[in-house]
């Protein structure tokens, strides 16, 4: 490659800035009080896609913000089919798009993209990394597959997205058959660690930040977090034995009923009589030794044998055979005891589950089905106006490169929402219409605030968003897709450098799951967090595989160009509508051809400007 394709790729990403938001709600009461039966149709959607632009424009003329032009229909292509379909369109879909006449094209696309195989393909990678990428249990690579495949049929089949959080929340079975005990078996059933992610998920709330102390920042309190993780401790995580592959099994620990290890910590004291055979109140190695419960008595004699004469009592005993029961990943607790942080060793302080954004309380006792179900209605309610407030968030964030709040999965009652009345609308909509993930995908898509122009930011920071469109780092899986599609390839065909340059869950090695690992990164992370790094810009430039898929010679993308396109400049613009999307500027044009001029190899230049292109920013970028 020359000196010159590595000086000349195109730069196009902006600052973004957030400030506060005028509450402006006049427009929203007439909508929301429509009845469910109205809103669940296209019609609804574009209804209230409409009502967002007027919202948003409002308050922006008020603050004086200038709004951007509608978009071009090349680059309103190219956005939006990364965001709903996780990939690039081709040169023949730009060139048809541009030609078409029709002024509902833009419409007639989002609803195409939303019944593509790709849009459910993308979201479903897109939650298998917002749910594993945090996963603080190594063996979670065993299931991604089937975590994957299961959001996938998820998002194929429009299941609502309370049914999705309530199916994740009650799974049990087989993790290599029921994808939906991801997050079950991502923490090895371990309460505080599904508690935190619960929240973090589906309310988009921290609260696992009130684990030790009161929450720093915002009003919930350290036994709030306790009384979430109340739900939790009865889910178990067992290597499955009866399967001749190698698996683990979510499942609920019925204590109740337990012979095996429930019955001494139910009943300390007639275990401990059946036990003490001579009457001498004491049992010792001997007395254990004729029991299966031999193999924990050293254990126990150690910790509870207090005057160290080799024998334990009743009341060592019963102190003894509890361990924290918060410390037993995947073995599950009869009940739920909060730490005790200045006795760590203590079993701490019995908690019932109560879900704190609601109150709403479960019986003491309640077996685990019963507290994970319990939960999941809690949750899902439209008492609980946080699910959807989450979730609206999210997407919107994904879809327009900043949310209402920032970063997505931080959000509270002491947090302070941009366009709060637009976040209202949208969830209250969002709800009335039975938590319809695509009919939010497409209301969102059909918004003039989404079909802006990227526009460069006052470099202030002091101005509101939404005034123009900001670019956004495309995900490992989508820059995977356009790659193998720009060089026309198979999926399988890019190999990743391996294991050891990435971080996060380490799932099956394809080359698609090896390219993750390098360009992977938990899609909660706000945008101007994400920054490129050295290994991922050698990649891109030095990848064998690239680099021999965009030679001119040969059967290649490239060398087709060429040979179909004898005239520099029709190339030039195949070029660029195969990589970018777009046909090139009359700057970027001048610059090419010039180029072609100087170097006088045909085949050289192209290769060059292909490896420039491939490495631009623009390419890496939604724009």
């Amino acid at each position: 490659m020359s000196q010159f394709s590595k000086q000349s790729s195109t730069q196009i990403l902006c600052q973004s800035g957030i400030a506060g938001s005028l509450v402006i709600g006049v427009l929203v009461g007439s909508l929301v009080a429509a009845k469910p039966a109205d809103l669940g149709n296209r019609k609804s959607s574009h209804k209230v896609a409409t009502k967002v632009d007027q919202l948003i424009a409002a308050e922006l003329r008020q603050s004086r913000s200038a709004l951007a032009e509608r978009t071009s229909d090349e680059d309103f292509l190219r956005r939006v089919t990364v965001d709903l379909a996780g990939t690039i369109p081709s040169p023949r879909e730009v060139t048809l798009f541009g030609l078409n006449p029709d002024p509902h094209k833009r419409v007639k696309l989002i609803d195409r993209l939303l019944e593509s195989d790709d849009y459910a393909q993308n979201w479903g990678r897109y939650w298998r990394d917002v749910v594993l990428m945090r996963a603080t249990n190594p063996r979670v690579r065993i299931m991604q597959v089937q975590f994957e495949s299961w959001m996938v049929d998820q998002m194929s089949q429009n299941t609502s997205w309370d049914k999705i959080a309530t199916a994740m929340l009650t799974a049990t079975g087989d993790v290599r058959e029921n994808g939906e005990t991801a997050l079950m078996f991502a923490h090895m059933g371990q309460a505080q660690e599904i508690a935190a992610e619960t929240s973090r998920i589906f309310l988009g709330i921290q609260i696992q930040c009130a684990n030790c102390h009161d929450h720093p920042t915002d009003n919930w309190k350290r036994k709030q977090f306790h009384q979430l993780a109340a739900f939790f401790p009865r889910v178990g995580v067992r290597q499955n034995r009866n399967n001749d592959i190698r698996s683990f099994e979510v499942f609920s620990v019925n204590f109740d009923t337990s012979r095996r290890r429930g019955q001494f910590l139910q009943n300390p004291e007639k275990f401990f009589r059946l036990l003490d055979r001579n009457r001498d109140d004491k049992l010792t190695k001997t007395e254990a030794g004729r029991t299966q419960f031999a193999r924990r008595f050293d254990r126990i004699l150690e910790r509870g044998d207090l005057n160290n004469d080799g024998a334990i009592s009743l009341a060592e005993f019963k102190k003894a055979a509890r361990p924290n029961p918060n410390n037993q990943p995947g073995r599950g607790s009869a009940e739920y005891y909060m730490p005790n942080l200045n006795k760590p060793s203590s079993r701490g302080t019995k908690t019932n589950p109560v879900f704190f954004a609601t109150n709403a309380k479960v019986r003491s006792g309640s077996d685990d089905l019963e507290r994970r179900q319990s939960l999941s209605r809690f949750l899902t309610s439209s008492t609980n106006d946080w699910f959807a407030k989450a979730f609206v968030n999210r997407i919107w964030a994904e879809m327009l490169g900043e949310g209402f709040y920032t970063p997505i999965d931080d959000i509270g009652p002491e947090r302070t929402p941009v366009f709060p009345t637009v976040l209202e609308l949208l969830s209250e909509t969002f709800v009335a219409n039975g938590h319809d993930i695509k009919w939010l995908f497409r209301t969102i898509a059909n918004t003039e605030t989404y079909q802006r122009q990227i526009r460069a930011r006052d470099a202030s920071g002091q101005t509101l968003p939404f005034a123009s469109a900001t670019p956004t780092r495309l995900r490992a899986d989508q820059l995977y897709s356009a790659i193998v599609k720009v060089l026309g390839i198979g999926d399988a065909s890019v190999q990743g450098p391996g294991n050891r340059m990435g971080s996060g869950y380490r799932g099956p090695r394809s080359p698609r799951a090896a390219f993750s690992v390098l360009f992977g990164f938990d899609p909660s992370t706000p945008q101007e967090d994400l920054i490129g790094n050295v290994p991922q810009a050698l990649f891109m430039m030095n990848s064998p595989v690239i680099n021999n898929l965009i030679r001119a010679n040969g059967n290649t993308r490239i060398g087709r160009i060429l040979s179909e396109y004898k005239d520099n400049k029709e190339a030039v613009i195949e070029l660029y509508l195969l990589v970018l999307a777009r046909e090139p500027s009359e700057k970027e044009m001048k610059i090419c051809l010039d180029y072609i001029k100087s170097v006088k190899n045909r085949n050289e230049v192209f290769e060059d400007l292909s490896w420039s292109l491939l490495n631009s920013s623009e390419f890496l970028s939604k724009r």
